[in-house]
């Protein structure tokens, strides 16, 4: 019996030392790995990276996020419904609320799991672990990394609130689709704020953390085990307490709506436009890290409108040989950019011909924003020359000599333009003249801007000797349409010649859009404005732009360049009683191009509170068919207008 007893002190003593082996060399390995561990202080300190949202005018339609590798948006744990935080910890970590940031019951159990299949597969880890691990480790499966993970659990468990902890885990864990975070997650599969999300919804974003690439909605297999896992999460709910019977049945029976996984994005040529924008003024690092929101001035309606106005007449116009087009639509009061589409409107189409390449001779290239392109406007210029004679003094019943001219040498050869049509009228009215876009007529008009004196009228046809005077002329009408914020036009005067007239020169749609602007506007510029502001991640407003208005034009000659191209009746002879020009319940201004060889088709126009201009040609400067701007970009520019001008009531000029 003494002998048991001592065979038993011996294994009791045995015993003893070993667990206190135990406990020294867990000891040791705690502080051996927490000497350079991060303090838990950190989190509160550190910086949680937020994508850039780029919104439309009215700040409830997400067009685009700017983001690095995370796609993510804020939310404090208030704005997060109750089902959704119970259906994390019911997945995740039950004992969440019980723990001290460690459930050495789970990680017991994983461990012996681990033991039957022979190698690390099972964590065990506690949502105070997985937060450590996503911030501040590597998910490599060693005993030092889950010691490191465990010694910072139990301290940030201290430190801060359960509440604290959840909310940030439920910012920074992923869903897959480069979405973190319950917002984006919820906004990038429902297309919904997290705080509107059902339980059946709430059940499928706390099954997509155990694996979320391997449980994608978007693939058939990962689909079919997402919702088998979101009908085990609903009945660990039920089981916990979390929801009732009746609440499980209706989840598990409850229709869930997944959201388009989508390529393209809406209004691509827009969207990248202000994302050049944003990255000149803040970077493209800030951008990704900082979680700006930015309201800009798109229209949905109106873009939805223009793509569609577009896509159709590309079709149509396939048949004078015309590939692609753009539409600019702006208000001409403050310059906000309310669409902007080019082509198909699809910036992911792949529509390159064989021996084709792209950005060189493709009749349209969709990675091209030609709304920004060069191309020279033909007779869409015509209205700023005119303006500058009215504001000489001459008016719209001036007359002058339509015939067969000779404008004098230029480049060492005489210049003697014909009209559109190869018709000479005689004398016309300055009003005839521009309203029925008489080529002629319209170069005679800038002699009278060069002009030291006002003449009664101007009969002559041969202006050899006088190339000086149309010079003059020339420097005064660049000088306005610089002022009107055409910024290409940086030539020598002698390079353009009388031809600016008829569109010499190269200019963007957008910078002639916006310069026509100021007609509808009483002669008075704005700057473009396509982001309206700029919150913070706290929605602190750091950008709003600003309205400013400058005259450029007098009033008086803005009226009556209006009253011209409005003038239905004045351009019936050139272009028809009932032309695309022509609204029959609405006064609107028109002026049409068409440049050499039939390059490019323009036709541009005002209300009030809207301004469109529309380009029709092909990206690689090939010819279309010989129809004039009016056939080409008429159509389109018509259609939009037909479909708009309801919606704004535009007042009367």
């Amino acid at each position: 019996m003494i002998k048991v007893v001592k065979i038993f002190k011996k294994i009791g003593g045995a015993l003893l030392f070993f667990i206190l082996g135990i406990i020294s060399f867990t000891f040791f390995l705690f502080i051996y790995y927490a000497k350079d561990l991060p303090r838990p202080e950190l989190f509160s300190e550190r910086e949680i990276t937020q994508s850039t949202k780029i919104y439309d005018r009215t700040g409830e339609i997400l067009l685009y996020e700017i983001y690095s590798e995370e796609k993510r948006t804020y939310v404090p744990l208030e704005k997060i419904p109750e089902h959704l935080k119970k259906a994390v910890i019911a997945a995740e970590d039950s004992n969440f609320y019980n723990h001290f940031g460690v459930d050495f019951k789970g990680i017991t159990r994983a461990i012996l799991e681990d033991l039957k299949i022979g190698k690390p597969l099972y964590g065990g880890s506690t949502i105070p672990q997985q937060l450590i691990r996503s911030t501040f480790l590597t998910p490599e499966k060693t005993i030092a990394r889950k010691t490191k993970e465990v010694i910072l659990a139990i301290e940030l468990d201290l430190k801060y609130s359960k509440d604290q902890i959840l909310e940030w885990y439920l910012n920074q864990v992923p869903f897959g689709e480069n979405a973190y975070g319950v917002e984006a997650a919820s906004k990038n599969y429902f297309g919904k704020s997290v705080s509107e999300i059902s339980l059946g919804e709430a059940a499928i974003l706390a099954a997509l953390i155990k694996a979320p690439y391997k449980l994608s909605p978007y693939d058939e297999k990962g689909k079919e085990e997402l919702f088998k896992r979101k009908n085990y999460i609903l009945e660990r709910m039920e089981k916990l307490g979390f929801i009732s019977k009746k609440e499980l049945e209706k989840a598990k029976e409850e229709k869930i709506f997944l959201k388009e996984k989508k390529s393209e994005f809406f209004a691509p040529y827009f969207i990248l436009w202000i994302k050049k924008l944003l990255k000149e003024k803040y970077g493209n690092e800030f951008l990704m890290r900082k979680g700006l929101k930015v309201y800009t001035s798109l229209d949905v309606e109106f873009q939805k409108i223009a793509q569609e106005v577009v896509k159709q007449g590309i079709e149509r116009n396939k048949n004078f040989l015309a590939y692609n087009s753009c539409l600019v639509a702006i208000d001409p009061r403050n310059g906000e950019v309310l669409a902007m589409t080019v082509g198909t409107g699809n910036y992911y189409e792949d529509p390159f011909p064989e021996n084709c390449t792209p950005g060189k001779d493709c009749k349209f290239d969709p990675k091209v924003n030609v709304c920004f392109s060069l191309r020279q406007p033909g007779s869409a210029f015509k209205p700023f020359i005119y303006a500058e004679a009215f504001k000489k003094g001459y008016d719209d019943k001036f007359l002058v000599l339509d015939e067969f001219t000779n404008f004098g040498l230029w480049g060492n050869k005489e210049y003697t333009p014909k009209n559109y049509d190869g018709k000479f009228r005689g004398l016309v009215s300055l009003r005839e003249a521009l309203a029925q876009s008489l080529n002629i007529p319209s170069i005679k008009v800038l002699y009278l801007v060069g002009r030291d004196k006002k003449l009664e009228k101007l009969e002559i046809n041969n202006f050899k000797g006088k190339e000086s005077i149309f010079l003059k002329g020339l420097e005064k009408s660049l000088k306005l349409v610089r002022e009107l914020g055409i910024t290409t036009l940086n030539k020598p005067l002698s390079f353009y010649g009388p031809s600016i007239v008829l569109g010499g020169g190269e200019v963007s749609l957008f910078e002639l859009t916006l310069a026509y602007g100021a007609f509808a506007n009483g002669g008075f510029k704005v700057k473009a404005n396509p982001i309206i502001k700029i919150e913070d991640s706290e929605g602190n407003i750091i950008y709003r732009a600003k309205k400013s208005q400058i005259r450029v034009i007098e009033k008086k000659v803005v009226d009556l360049i209006t009253d011209i191209l409005s003038d239905n009746k004045a351009r019936i002879p050139m272009f028809g009683e009932k032309s695309y020009l022509y609204f029959k319940n609405y006064k609107v201004a028109a002026k049409t191009g068409t440049t050499q060889n039939f390059k490019d088709g323009w036709t541009l126009g005002y209300v009030p509170s809207l301004v469109v201009g529309v380009w029709v040609g092909n990206n690689d400067g090939s010819s279309m068919l010989k129809q004039p701007g009016v056939i080409v970009a008429g159509p389109i520019w018509h259609n939009f207008l037909e479909k708009v001008l309801p919606k704004i009531k535009p007042n009367s000029f």
